[in-house]
């Protein structure tokens, strides 16, 4: 039997986030689930008895951060989208082959369609949002369609609605911002892998908001850092409090417990033998401790040099690395290294032999580029200013170098100026990995009368395109994915002439050096030794475009019953395309956006079907065999066999090692009859999930 598929269906939505919470919550406690008036409810005062909690209600004060809007903002983030996104080919770099995502849409709506297809498999997240200074955008989301909602606010349909700044004259200035970012926070942690992470640009306007909310999300156990970013080259003259703010930060939370960043090369510079020891290379490190005396009084004592009888005595916030057991016997071994100065302090002598990872910690200091950098690399590539105050494609890369490997999947859902996109080629072009971008921007109205716009509104003009930020941020991936194509293979000729490649040019920074103070390449210790080229490196991209789903709701018009169930004859919209019905389905089924589609077209049974200008029917082949269609609009009772007979023997070709989903467009049968046929010989033929849209 062939079940025809509607809006209502679990299957034409994107995941159900509270349905999954339930299934959890049944797993671990089934005593707490229960039957409620609408549906399963959640016994708390029994879940309390269980977890030893005694209160009686759940309004009690705890610590944690509240605002007014909160509850709804979770709400926001568990309510399932019926949105769709729509496949732009012409839009796009290289769409056949490439692996990589570039999405205009509201990111909330966004996320939450990604995440049948990309839960658990996205290894880093790094975002850098609107910091709140008063000049950001913070858009209305909303509750019931929050697709109408985005396409009023981009110009697409007729509004009222406008995308404005969040001013510090708001009374819900804060509340405004945490209501807008806590639903993407909270979807956005259901596509990390186990191991991944989330990094958050932000400056001390919402640090401690953010930090709170993460807490929230995360769980305080998975903070894993606040890394200070020095973002100012030069001191800011024109502070106001005479206060120079030079830093930012990167505030970085795990999805689980586990979690470590790769670390830095070790400098192997440090390491020689200038007393010829027979143990081989040393370098020397500090033997400060990191407690005081109340917290270890073991590691607070005088360490005493052999033959001179010189006493150091600990540093009173820190102590020494080691007890006096341990340390005496490297004084022993002549493991420590006296000072020649009474003011001075010993050090330990560390050989290169027993040191055993090649990676020291990564500091929570970054140095070494700056704002300035990104500006400048915009500047280089577009000629223009298009964006202000870019994050430099260095700081992005030394994240994405020390989270994601090989294959890994790196997400930005405030894409910008594409800095992150631009990041993970680069990288890629470094060491040869092949890690995956996937971006999404707001297709943000640029305004030409607006001062701080107009630069960028008039580059689009000139591009000939909408006057939008995705725009800018396509263009960008396409800018800096050539530039590093031509560095590739520059680098290839000189290794191909005997000269040495300056692997510095592969990271394709778009500044000049001695410019901004330096390009982000002057970070030497995550530069690789040895540049690698790939000859499949990926520097294309897909884009994709929100929209409200290909499949019509159901939307009764008062008063014209006989029109609306006329108008819903046929269950998609008539201005979809066979593309965009493809990848819809691909979402709601939980495959990958970039996953291989095969195509055959089989000639029709028909023999007047040529004379009246019917093409062959077309059937796709998605995942392997895991997802197979025929979308044409009309499939007459003498096609069935033969249609029929194709699937199956592309299917046994194929040979999927799991089950296969085979969906038609139900209009296209002339009756139950033909319907009923071509599901009857699938499924006698092993493919048992025959659907109709």
């Amino acid at each position: 039997m062939m079940r025809k598929l509607t809006s209502t269906d679990p299957e034409t939505k994107s995941a159900d986030m509270v349905a999954a919470n339930v299934a959890q919550l049944k797993a671990l406690f089934p005593e707490i689930v229960t039957e409620g008036p609408n549906g399963a409810a959640v016994n708390v005062d029994v879940l309390k008895g269980l977890i030893g909690d005694r209160t009686a209600t759940d309004a009690d004060e705890k610590y944690g951060l509240n605002w007014h809007g909160k509850r709804r903002a979770r709400q926001l983030a568990l309510s399932p989208s019926a949105g769709t996104l729509r496949p732009c080919p012409e839009d796009s770099v290289d769409w056949d082959t490439t692996q990589n995502l570039m999405i205009e849409g509201d990111n909330l709506e966004v996320l939450k369609l990604l995440q049948k297809s990309y839960a658990g498999k996205v290894k880093l997240i790094y975002i850098d949002p609107p910091y709140n200074t008063g000049k950001d955008f913070v858009y209305p989301d909303d509750f019931q369609d929050n697709i109408r909602n985005y396409l009023e606010l981009t110009g697409q349909v007729e509004g009222g609605r406008k995308i404005t700044s969040n001013t510090e004259a708001s009374g819900r200035f804060h509340t405004d911002w945490l209501n807008m970012m806590y639903p993407r926070l909270r979807t956005c942690r259901q596509l990390l892998t186990q191991d991944g992470a989330l990094f958050v640009s932000c400056d001390d306007s919402e640090a401690a908001n953010l930090r709170l909310a993460l807490d929230d999300i995360f769980g305080v156990e998975n903070f894993i850092a606040q890394f200070v970013w020095r973002s100012r080259q030069f001191t800011d003259a024109r502070a106001v409090t005479n206060v120079s703010t030079d830093h930012e930060y990167l505030v970085c939370y795990a999805r689980d417990s586990g979690f470590s960043v790769r670390g830095v090369e070790r400098d192997e510079s440090k390491f020689s033998n200038p007393d010829n020891d027979p143990r081989g290379d040393w370098m020397s490190r500090s033997l400060l401790g990191l407690a005081t005396r109340d917290q270890r009084p073991n590691l607070h004592y005088d360490i005493v040099e052999p033959g001179t009888g010189r006493r150091f005595p600990p540093n009173p916030a820190t102590g020494w690395r080691y007890a006096p057991d341990k340390m005496q016997a490297l004084i022993a071994d002549g493991c420590v290294l006296f000072p020649t100065r009474d003011e001075g302090r010993p050090r330990e002598k560390k050989f290169r032999k027993d040191m055993n990872s090649e990676f020291i910690a990564f500091r929570s200091i970054i140095e070494g580029m700056h704002t300035a950098d990104g500006t400048e690399e915009i500047r280089a590539l577009f000629g223009a200013e298009v964006f202000s105050f870019p994050k430099p494609v260095e700081l992005v890369r030394k994240v994405t170098e020390q989270v994601a490997g090989a294959g890994d999947i790196v997400l930005d859902f405030f894409a910008g100026s594409g800095t992150t996109g631009h990041a993970v080629m680069a990288q890629n072009a470094a060491d040869g990995g092949n890690r995956r971008y996937i971006l999404v921007q707001l297709p943000e109205p640029l305004d030409p009368e607006n001062r701080d716009q107009k630069t960028a509104a008039d580059f689009c003009t000139k591009l000939g395109k909408p006057l939008t930020i995705a725009e800018l941020t396509k263009e960008r991936l396409r800018r800096a994915g050539q530039k590093i194509r031509e560095n590739v293979a520059a680098a290839a000729a000189k290794s191909a002439a005997g000269t040495a490649a300056d692997p510095t040019s592969l990271f394709a920074q778009a500044a000049t050096p001695g410019t901004a103070g330096g390009t982000a390449e002057s970070a030497p210790d995550a530069r690789p030794s040895t540049p690698v080229t790939r000859p499949s490196l990926d520097l294309g991209f897909r884009v994709f475009k929100l929209d409200s789903s290909n499949i019509r709701a159901w939307d009764p018009a008062a008063g014209a019953l006989a029109d609306t169930l006329e108008a819903h004859v046929e269950h998609l919209k008539a201005d979809r395309t066979e593309q965009d019905i493809l990848y819809e389905l691909l979402l709601k089924l939980g495959l990958d956006l970039c996953v291989p589609i095969g195509t055959r077209t089989i000639a029709r049974a028909d023999k007047g079907a040529k004379k009246k200008g019917k093409d062959g029917l077309t059937v796709h082949s998605i995942g392997g065999g895991v997802l197979m269609a025929c979308l044409a609009t009309e499939i007459t009772r003498e096609d069935v066999e033969p249609l029929a007979q194709c699937i199956i023997a592309w299917h046994k070709e194929l040979a999927p090692a799991g089950d296969s989903t085979c969906v038609f467009r139900d209009s296209a049968f002339p009756d139950d009859v033909a319907k009923t046929n071509l599901a009857a010989i699938l499924e006698q033929h092993g493919v048992d999930n025959v659907r109709s849209l």
